[in-house]
């Protein structure tokens, strides 16, 4: 198996860090938040050898990417021209995209852009969702009425002190509290007087100390800003796109979810219409007993999915 290489380029004005191993079709992974190119770790061997040409990549403001600190840069404009530019960079004339978490939302908004470039889609955890009437805070009030959704905090000014100073608890507390072995349930909703949980240190199997070191060092060097400003700047997206309501995802695509993941309670009804506003969907899977870290909680049935979907193409 040929080794994962580490490589910068130049992309929509920014210097993108990105791994890739393989060759083949393209193959773009766009990972969550709060994590990096990492996330990947289990897929990137296992396409290459699939045949494919697999690149995992630091979205802006994460891992060794460029960190703008201003909430305008992380527009989904930009963030689908980052995308735009890595494909050029890497002399390829189109890619899939996969993506996890707020890589999914991403991957959507690139082929909705750009289907020319991005010919199919595989999303885990966060499945299709078109463009409302509503702003995303808008659709927050509706939704959890006189509660604080957690969307909310990452907007609070400043928020990214609280979580930079104690980068290890915050990863560590999240890949716990949204996996499939939390024994508590994760509310994505509170009462506005209603004390921040205490942060679970609890380790999930499917992550060692080693993993944990990885994710916490990159944070420690980027930190959290940019990450919270892709939350900040989505009513400002919502704002940007007028012309995508009503738009489906035409693509061949691929959906893949835990069964115990909480997101998909508050994204309960894009998740029962993909079958309508995905009229390409080739496949909708929820793997038995996970949470929100598709990927890492089970990978070789990802791996399979992800793999038999790729060559179906």
């Amino acid at each position: 198996m040929a080794e994962l290489t580490h490589r910068f380029d130049t992309t929509n004005g920014i210097r993108m860090h990105f791994v890739e191993v393989g060759t083949g079709p393209l193959v773009i992974m766009c990972h969550g938040h709060p994590e990096c190119w990492y996330s990947w770790r289990h897929q990137l061997p296992a396409l290459a050898e699939a045949g494919y040409r697999a690149v995992a990549l630091d979205l802006r403001g994460f891992g060794q990417t460029d960190n703008p600190k201003e909430v305008e840069a992380y527009s989904v404009l930009q963030l689908s021209g980052d995308l735009v530019g890595l494909v050029e960079a890497l002399g390829e004339k189109n890619a899939v995209v996969v993506g996890h978490d707020l890589g999914a939302g991403l991957a959507q908004c690139a082929a909705l852009f750009r289907p020319d470039l991005f010919t199919a889609i595989a999303l885990l955890s966060v499945p299709f969702v078109p463009r409302a009437r509503e702003s995303p805070s808008q659709w927050e009030r509706r939704k959890y009425p006189g509660k604080v959704f957690y969307q909310q905090r990452y907007r609070e000014p400043g928020f990214e002190r609280v979580l930079d100073a104690d980068p290890r608890a915050v990863i560590l507390n999240g890949l716990y509290a949204l996996s499939g072995e939390a024994e508590a349930h994760w509310s994505p909703a509170r009462d506005p007087d209603e004390e921040p949980p205490t942060l679970n240190r609890r380790k999930p199997g499917f992550v060692s100390d080693d993993d944990l070191d990885f994710y916490a060092n990159e944070m420690k060097r980027c930190g959290f800003l940019g990450g919270l400003n892709c939350y900040r700047v989505r009513d400002r997206n919502w704002e940007l796109t007028p012309f995508l309501y009503g738009a489906k995802l035409l693509q061949p695509t691929l959906f893949v979810a835990g069964d115990r993941d909480p997101t998909l309670e508050f994204l309960r009804e894009p998740f029962d219409d993909m079958e309508i506003n995905v009229p390409n969907l080739r496949g909708k899977v929820l793997l038995t007993g996970i949470g929100h870290w598709t990927q890492q909680e089970r990978p070789d049935e990802v791996n399979r999915l992800i793999i038999d979907f790729l060559d179906g193409l």
